[in-house]
């Protein structure tokens, strides 16, 4: 047996760009992409993706340079999921909806040699690039909208051009090691600052396969790119659309309107998005709707969504499956495969038992809950809870540039996630909690996931976070953040007392998890990725005092106090104007 050895017929490195020249010789003639009114076939897209590639080389750059770009969901940014490398560079799509102190410093950090920008973040880019004090970029390339275009032009080159200038018979760097590096993506910074996690060819190729797999993506897939392509590379179905045959619907904005009628009209079968989406979708005016009329399959993860959401947004004709996962796990490291058994219990059991994340996708080796002091799993009780564990082939390389941080992460032979949960009886894992956030009141252990899944089956609750306020008896006790929905007259929180939620939470959990205060905001605020700022509510709650005979504030804007009719300080690192619209952070 030693002397089989291995050899070019029968080890080949592990990559997705395998993915992309399979479809351009078995998927030829298919539709790749739509956006707009321009289409491509795969062999076009293949094409397409070489020239580029040619191109990249042809300015020198090669194996582990990294080729940024800071531009929406459009074809471009697809493409680029396979051009760069394909050239053998590396990766790093970069979140528009960072500001430009972030955005420079992920330039900085991640020694970009080329930096392709979209037309429309233009001026965000210029901002970012002035910041650099002469360590920008070699090179700068404008993308123009490929549909209608509109002559901006930013930097020395422009896209389409060094698509068009590219040998199309180029056929690209060959991958000599699977580990090396695809892809640099940055975390969202909510804890700490942004840290590089690395993607190898491998790690990246092995994901893809599970979670087409663990989905059940069939063959030809229209997928809608409802998630954005810079959030751990569209969670690998960058790649996994090609190995499926599929067709890649791009939208610029994650707008009701446009979701409801890509779906309609492109015949959308599957797409990937935060609980938020489901709210944008929930409260679609009349005119934005249309009428789905086969099961749309939904990917979700990121804040833990109440088994309430899952069955509203199931009533419009999607399908939901939950996934969790990190950029450190190239994405969803756990689904909620669904057992046939289930189907038959009622729809809200049904939608709680969705609402759980679920078991390893295949290519992790291991995924558990642990007591990280002794590194004992915790029993499989649904009740006792660690932190979640995991390890295998799709955990990133390590943190670009930071050895301390990335030994930090890898401890005894597992990535600790920080997110605090449990493990049924099943083998199923459930989030109860980030470690930061699970709140000690009098010895107990709060879990502010489950207190937020009761909040928002309020009919009238749209969104809610918990977190700790101090309390002179206990320690801690929960102090709970809301947004309310709008009545049909357009009346939001007036009509919703602080009172009320505290009965509505007496009535449905136990006394010691009930809020001892509650907030009202216009809307919460959420990172760049669409996960709520605890950290930001958790400073605004240190300064409150439990007193039960206290009124609760208004809060009348994005992290605006109004004690006295008087609009006070902003929360800290709060964006003016940001998008409702978000793909998830933690996913």
């Amino acid at each position: 047996m030693d002397l089989l050895l291995k050899c070019d017929a029968n080890y080949v490195p592990l990559t997705p760009i395998t993915f992309l020249k399979r479809a351009n010789v078995v998927y030829a003639n298919r539709t790749s992409v739509i956006y707009e009114g321009t289409r491509f076939t795969w062999s076009q897209t293949y094409e397409r993706c070489c020239r580029l590639a040619d191109s990249l080389r042809s300015l020198n750059v090669g194996k582990n340079d990294v080729v940024s770009v800071l531009a929406p969901n459009i074809p471009a940014v697809y493409e680029m999921h396979f051009a760069v490398p394909i050239a053998g560079a590396v990766l790093n799509a970069i979140n528009t909806r960072l500001d430009a102190k972030s955005i420079a410093t992920i330039l900085s950090h991640s020694g970009a040699k080329l930096f392709f920008v979209d037309y429309q973040n233009v001026e965000l880019a210029s901002e970012a690039l002035s910041l650099l004090n002469g360590a920008a970029p070699s090179v700068i390339a404008c993308i123009d909208d490929i549909d209608t275009p509109t002559g901006v032009r930013f930097g020395q080159l422009e896209y389409e051009q060094l698509v068009q200038r590219g040998n199309p018979g180029y056929t690209g760097e060959l991958v000599q090691d699977e580990w090396d590096p695809i892809a640099l993506n940055y975390t969202s910074g909510t804890t700490s600052a942004p840290k590089g996690v690395v993607y190898s060819h491998r790690g990246a190729y092995l994901s893809t396969l599970s979670l087409i797999l663990g989905w059940e993506m069939g063959n030809a897939p229209v997928y809608l790119w409802s998630l954005p392509m810079f959030h751990c590379n569209g969670w690998t179905f960058t790649w996994g659309v090609a190995a499926r045959g599929g067709t890649n619907v791009c939208l610029r904005s994650t707008t009701a309107k446009d979701v409801y009628h890509n779906i309609a009209e492109h015949s959308v079968t599957h797409m990937c998005c935060a609980p938020i989406v489901f709210n944008i979708l929930l409260e679609a005016k009349p005119h934005e709707r249309r009428e789905i009329t086969s099961p749309v399959e939904i990917l979700t993860g990121g804040a833990p969504p109440p088994a309430s959401l899952l069955q509203n947004i199931e009533r419009l004709g999607f399908h939901v499956t939950h996934a969790y996962g990190l950029t450190e796990a190239t994405g969803p490291a756990l689904v909620c495969e669904w057992q046939k058994k289930w189907s038959k219990l009622p729809q809200q059991d049904q939608a709680k038992l969705k609402a759980r994340q679920g078991i390893s996708i295949l290519t992790l080796a291991d995924a558990d809950v642990k007591d990280l002091d002794t590194m004992a799993s915790v029993p499989r009780d649904g009740k006792t809870m660690g932190e979640i564990v995991l390890r295998g082939s799709s955990i990133m390389k390590g943190y670009f540039k930071d050895p301390e941080a990335t030994s930090k992460a890898f401890r005894n032979g597992w990535f600790a996630t920080g997110d605090v949960g449990v493990v049924h009886p099943d083998g199923y894992l459930e989030i109860k909690d980030r470690s930061k956030d699970v709140i000690i009141s009098g010895g107990e252990n709060i879990s502010s996931v489950e207190l937020e899944s009761v909040l928002y089956r309020h009919p009238r609750v749209l969104e809610a976070a918990v977190v700790a306020i101090p309390h002179p008896k206990w320690g801690e006790s929960p102090c709970a953040f809301i947004s309310v929905k709008k009545k049909s007259n357009g009346d939001t929180n007036d009509t919703v007392k602080e009172s009320e939620i505290i009965a509505y939470c007496r009535k449905n959990l136990p006394l010691f998890m009930v809020p001892k205060r509650v907030e009202f905001m216009a809307e919460l605020p959420k990172t760049s990725t669409g996960k709520i700022q605890k950290f930001q509510l958790r400073a605004l709650a240190q300064n409150f005092v439990v007193n039960e005979n206290l009124p609760s504030k208004k809060i009348t804007g994005p992290g605006q106090l109004s004690a006295s009719g008087q609009v006070n300080t902003q929360v800290p690192g709060y964006a003016q104007g940001h998008e409702k619209v978000h793909a998830l952070s933690r996913l």
